[in-house]
């Protein structure tokens, strides 16, 4: 009735809302809009727009969201849109549990940014959950690495069914003549633990997210704490853990936990754990491991 009369009065026009020009009464006022810009800018300026709102949410009690404060930042000039690339892989399905599945690999990478050396985050992270079951930061990708990551990761969940690894020279060996397998291949017959060897990036691609995510996430976080060496990044790295877990793991679709107890002692399980080497004792060829 209402828009039938303002026709007779005024013709099509009169169909027009009023508010046509006007600004939203639910507009995010001015002096807001600049206070939030000004701390983004001297705190958060190569922040992404999520992280750099997860930030001012908890940091700064400013509750806004992501998608406002990424067209601010368009519009600013301090976040550039990305292009969306179509997807060329289809994602595996996940396994249905956890343990039963564990992507492991290693990240060189500035994490420091130039505070320190560069250094290798390694890092173990479960299929079926996308949870970061173990990290650690290492000077170099060595087997003594992978294997002390993997003694700690057997002491708190006990052992994976699989690994799931790339070819590198640390988790196989590509002299089909020699039939003895690496320090990595023989510690996890030992353990029972099946070794999975990708052929390609893209088949291993959770934890090469992982750590696309954590190069710029984690690398902003060890800024803003202060962080500025491996030691203090190890002992701050438990936490932070918990944290992302927290926020990007997902319910495995079976409730079952597929890890296996060590039945072993602690000495059995740092025993092979450690690097094993062949020595001869004498002339008569006896050895010893």
């Amino acid at each position: 009735r209402r828009l039938w009369k303002e026709y007779q009065h005024l013709g099509a026009a009169g169909l027009l809302s009023k508010q046509r020009g006007r600004p939203s009464n639910r507009a995010i006022k001015a002096d807001r809009r600049a206070h939030i810009m000004k701390l983004v800018s001297t705190h958060y300026p190569d922040f992404g727009p999520t992280l750099a709102c997860e930030y001012l949410r908890r940091e700064h009690d400013c509750k806004i969201s992501s998608e406002t404060l990424r067209q601010w930042m368009i519009a600013s000039g301090i976040w550039k849109p990305k292009v969306k690339r179509t997807r060329r892989h289809h994602s595996r399905d996940r396994r249905p549990r956890l343990g039963e599945l564990v992507q492991i690999d290693g990240s060189t990478h500035d994490w420091f940014e130039g505070r320190s050396d560069k250094c290798m985050l390694i890092a173990f992270i479960d299929d079926a959950s996308s949870q970061i079951m173990a990290a650690r930061f290492f000077e170099a990708e060595t087997s003594a690495a992978y294997l002390a990551l993997l003694k700690q990761y057997i002491n708190r969940h006990g052992k994976p069914l699989s690994l799931y690894s790339d070819r590198h020279a640390i988790f196989t060996k590509h002299d089909p003549e020699d039939p003895d397998p690496t320090q990595y291949g023989r510690a996890v017959l030992q353990l029972d633990i099946e070794p999975i060897h990708a052929r390609s990036p893209q088949a291993k691609g959770r934890i090469e997210r992982l750590f696309q995510t954590l190069q710029d996430r984690m690398v902003k976080a060890m800024r803003l704490e202060g962080i500025d060496d491996m030691q203090s990044a190890n002992a701050w790295l438990d936490g932070y853990i918990q944290r992302h877990n927290a926020q990007f793991a997902v319910q495995p679709m079976q409730v079952e936990d597929a890890h296996k107890p060590f039945k072993g002692t602690s000495a059995e399980l740092a025993r092979i754990c450690a690097l094993s080497h062949t020595r001869t004792l004498n002339k008569a060829g006896n050895c010893f491991f």
